[in-house]
């Protein structure tokens, strides 16, 4: 586990995690909203944001790399 390939993976995963706890943490009545309209989104649109977020995840990666 010394690799620095494995700090840094698992340095993101926490960081992910930090990140997506921040909004049900700070707003937790907007966040049930948001998951409960989520659920009703039909399976298309879900992967059309997936691949919108995954494609400008992997631009920000481009950017600060």
């Amino acid at each position: 586990m010394d690799s620095p390939f494995w700090q840094h993976l698992w340095i993101a995963l926490s960081l992910v995690l930090v990140i997506e706890g921040i909004v049900p943490f700070l707003y937790p009545s907007r966040w049930r909203r948001l998951v409960a309209q989520m659920a009703m989104m039909d399976d298309r649109t879900m992967r059309i944001i997936g691949l919108i977020s995954m494609l400008i995840g992997l631009g920000l990666l481009y950017l600060v790399t």
